[in-house]
């Protein structure tokens, strides 16, 4: 049945339109860019204070499983509070939270990233020259379809284990690269300051073609900018949002790295740290390493990647700030012993084996979700077939 959300018990409740002051620590303010891919990720929301929370509360207070959706920016992104979750949201979002007659709060959380729902927020949404938005008021009429809910939770059910697994394995993940991290400070408090990155690595960048020139671009090589390293989930490229022809690649001075080069950006963000595990090619916002010893390899990652502050401090630049290759070749690095580091090596190149494979798992059960979702909603795929789909993905 096709209800707007205010006729099927789903309310729409507003925040405070002001912003508190960001403390220290304290509770999670979440704002836009604390949403991703249907979660919220507090690790770097402002925080605020518990006099400020209580507020920032009075007019609507936040409970597990309202559903957050974005009025500004991004228009129409949402994702549900995890459920304990102390926090205020900021003054572009809203809630939307069910009385539970007609429909099912967990299904609500699919239900407003349907096509169906995207549909309407583009219907609503009012495009201005600088942003668009979206009135709560209007958010209210969204048109949606509301199976009966027993098949609104089947639903639910299925999508939300393929959205748990992801969670796990993109803990494991985590967890992972925070024991090769521990590992690494570890081994390093034995080892000395030796030979310069010069000296252990060959050091290049890359370089960008014409733009102007349509015959070097959206070819089938893979072409890296700062960007797409910032926004990985783990230190892992294996994927980039342009690409190059033939032609793009021999108009530019970047060369086409084989995996296992270290990705160092030295412009706007300065010393994210990534490593490519497919052949990729890259922009001029890179120092790219690649170790003369293939032990090496992940000990200089973790190097650069426990030196970011330091990185910082030796870039210059007037228009912008930008760490050159002649300052990082220059810098000495910390090295093992001969046989700490043959040790460091193995013990590094399992744990990010782990976390590699997981988040590879994990855009498999993605889009198996993302491919469930839209068939679920319209009717089109039962769900005992969904079931069996998501158990295949590894759900």
């Amino acid at each position: 049945m096709t209800q707007t959300l205010s006729n099927f018990g789903v309310s729409v409740l507003d925040c405070e339109h002001r912003t508190p002051a960001a403390q220290i620590s304290g509770f999670p303010y979440i704002t836009i860019p604390d949403i991703h891919d249907g979660r919220v990720i507090v690790d770097k929301a402002r925080r605020i204070s518990e006099t400020d929370l209580i507020k920032w509360n009075r007019r609507t207070t936040p409970i597990g499983g309202d559903i957050l959706v974005t009025r500004r920016g991004r228009v129409g992104d949402t994702a549900p509070i995890p459920d304990g979750l102390r926090c205020a949201i900021g003054e572009n979002l809203v809630l939307l939270r069910t009385n539970g007659t007609q429909d099912d709060q967990n299904f609500l959380r699919w239900a407003v990233r349907s096509p169906q729902w995207w549909s309407e927020v583009d219907r609503l949404m009012n495009v201005g020259a600088v942003f668009s938005s979206l009135n709560v008021k209007d958010i209210a009429q969204i048109r949606l379809d509301f199976p009966p809910i027993p098949e609104q939770q089947a639903i639910a059910e299925v999508l939300g284990a393929l959205d748990d697994k992801i969670a796990a394995n993109t803990a494991l993940a985590a967890s992972a690269i925070e024991l090769a991290s521990s590992e690494f400070a570890l081994v390093v408090r034995d080892a000395h300051w030796g030979a310069t990155f010069a000296d252990l690595a060959v050091i290049s960048g890359g370089g960008t073609p014409s733009t102007k020139n349509a015959k070097f671009w959206d070819g089938e090589i893979r072409w890296a900018t700062p960007t797409d390293i910032t926004t990985l989930a783990g230190p892992y490229l294996d994927s980039t949002s342009r690409t190059l022809t033939p032609a793009g690649l021999n108009a530019c001075s970047s060369k086409l790295f084989a995996p296992g080069a270290i990705l160092l950006t030295s412009r706007a963000t300065i010393g994210a740290v990534a490593i490519n595990i497919v052949p990729t090619a890259l922009n001029q916002g890179f120092i790219v390493v690649e170790p003369r010893d293939a032990r090496m390899r992940w000990w200089l990652f973790h190097e650069m990647d426990d030196r970011r502050s330091e990185f910082l401090s030796w870039a210059n630049g007037a228009t912008f700030l930008e760490l050159s290759r002649g300052n990082f070749k220059r810098l000495r690095v910390r090295v093992p012993s001969d046989y700490a580091l043959t040790m460091f090596a193995s013990t590094a190149e399992a744990l990010h084996g782990a976390a590699l494979a997981a988040l590879a798992e994990n855009r498999t059960l993605a889009a198996t979700r993302d491919a469930l979702l839209p068939q679920l909603m319209s009717g089109k795929l039962r769900v005992r077939d969904a079931e069996a789909a998501a158990s295949a993905a590894g759900a």
